[in-house]
């Protein structure tokens, strides 16, 4: 049911997914409404929290201590999980992770499942993985359904469908759902989804969730979300199934305190989530009888190596820099070619793919920070980007374009004669590109291969005529 997913290994470029993208002006009138009501909103709760800078200190601390002390705490985890009644799995990376899964669900007996919204079963291409074992997979999410039910991919960490508009949403549950007098109101799409979910909660014994937390102190995994979908998969199905990066540990079950004041306002604007649930292990007579949880790595320790990149899997996943971000909200999410995008993505997605893949992505920003400066644990994205684009240019060696430009600026800023001599031949060279605005400025509009990045969406500037150097020479030897 669902479409081709997102693949850094095979997606193009970003600026050959960006520029198609700024062609569709109904995606892009979408994600700005979008992004700016969400913006608004947290911009309204965030204000009313006169401790929010310490809270977002708090955070980041918490964050930092539980990457220095990883291995304890998932050990802790482990032990507290299985101490509770549950089984915890290893997976070394998405291959992996996928069979445990897949074996774990036709192990209960079942060939379908029901999903909560998991952005970790969309890192690991998990539907696709099922569906080749023949089990289906139902998301529940309304948003992931919707994503699902249309073909699509998600654009964005926390409303997976912000591209699309009320229409287009009702176009694809008339035809899915065989609905062809279904109303365009909110209230009436809402309807759609939720007689078309109810059947599959009450029948599938099988659920696979993904995890906002994970609570080394007591074995715990803690979801929060809007809709009351995923408190439905945690307590009706027999098996449930929890898959999760092992970044999204936290010491304490007191850490959530911090948490989850952080995560809501950052995510939907709003004080809190309406549906918080926490579940440790088994209970005879509550929940799933049968709790597995799968702790995936896939990259994230090689993550953990590098001290500057490792504040990326501070990360909770609120979506806040996505939201900001300049950058995303010209583009959507698909430009990105990973289930990550945004600000957050361009630094996760190449280093899970160890940089071998999606080395655009660390380019695709102004810097202008505004990613740092609504990230609810203060991961310094900026400063992250800068990392791995030296990275990128290291790992390409001496012979990326980059590097041979930057190197030849170097020789001619060594030397006047050559600085000269390089204007002399840049004012020749320019001479047929240039035109005169109205003020008698010229300005240069397009220019050839590789230049023509810059002149795409701006003019250049053209070299006056005179230099400062110039002038003042000549000044000197009149004696003005």
């Amino acid at each position: 049911m669902s479409g081709v997913a997102l693949d850094p290994k095979t997606a193009p470029t970003f600026p050959m997914a960006a520029r198609a993208a700024m062609g569709d002006t109904q995606l892009r009138k979408n994600v700005r409404h979008a992004t700016e009501v969400i913006q608004a909103k947290r911009a309204r709760v965030v204000g009313e929290m006169p401790d929010w800078q310490e809270l977002r200190e708090a955070g980041r601390q918490i964050r930092q201590h539980t990457m220095e002390h990883l291995d304890f705490y998932l050990e802790q985890f482990e032990e507290n999980c299985t101490r509770a009644g549950g089984v915890v799995h290893w997976a070394r990376d998405a291959a992996e992770a996928t069979r445990i899964i897949t074996a774990l669900v036709k192990a209960s007996g079942s060939d379908e499942v029901i999903k909560i919204k998991s952005m970790t079963t969309e890192e690991i291409h998990l539907n696709q993985a099922l569906e080749a074992e023949g089990i289906h997979a139902y998301e529940t999410d309304l948003a992931e359904l919707i994503i699902q039910l249309g073909h699509d991919q998600p654009s964005h960490i926390v409303v997976p469908a912000l591209h699309k508009n009320r229409q287009q949403i009702r176009e694809i549950f008339q035809r899915t759902m065989n609905l062809p007098e279904l109303g365009e109101r909110p209230q009436d799409l809402a309807d759609a989804a939720r007689t078309f979910l109810r059947e599959k909660f009450l029948r599938v014994k099988t659920g696979v969730s993904g995890a906002n937390f994970l609570i080394a102190e007591t074995g715990g995994v803690c979801i929060v979300e809007s809709e009351g979908n995923g408190r439905m998969c945690l307590t009706l199905p027999e098996t449930l199934i929890t898959v999760a990066g092992i970044d999204k540990v936290v010491p304490r079950y007191q850490d959530l305190e911090v948490l989850l004041q952080l995560l809501p306002r950052s995510a939907t604007g709003e004080r809190m989530n309406p549906y918080n649930s926490i579940w440790t292990g088994v209970d005879e007579g509550d929940g799933p009888r049968v709790f597995h949880v799968v702790l995936m790595d896939n990259a994230r320790t090689e993550v953990l190596a590098d001290e500057e990149g490792r504040q990326t899997l501070h990360c909770i996943r609120c979506g806040a820099c996505q939201n900001a971000c300049p950058v995303y909200r010209q583009t959507g999410g698909h430009a990105y070619g990973s289930v990550y995008a945004g600000p957050i993505g361009a630094i996760l997605t190449p280093q899970l793919q160890e940089m071998h893949y999606a080395q655009s992505l660390p380019y695709a920003s102004s810097l202008c920070g505004a990613c740092y400066e609504v990230c609810p644990v203060k991961i310094n994205i900026p400063e992250v980007l800068i990392h791995l684009r030296n990275k990128v240019v290291k790992q390409n060696g001496a012979f990326h374009a980059e590097a041979l430009a930057m190197r030849a600026m170097g020789m001619i800023f060594r030397s006047e004669r050559r600085f000269r001599a390089a204007q002399r031949l840049g004012r020749m060279a320019e001479a047929p590109l240039v035109r005169k605005d109205g003020q008698g400025a010229g300005w240069i509009g397009w220019l050839p291969g590789m230049l023509g990045g810059w002149t795409q969406v701006r003019d250049l500037q053209a070299m006056p005529e005179e230099t400062f150097r110039d002038w003042w020479e000549k000044r000197g030897r009149n004696g003005n």
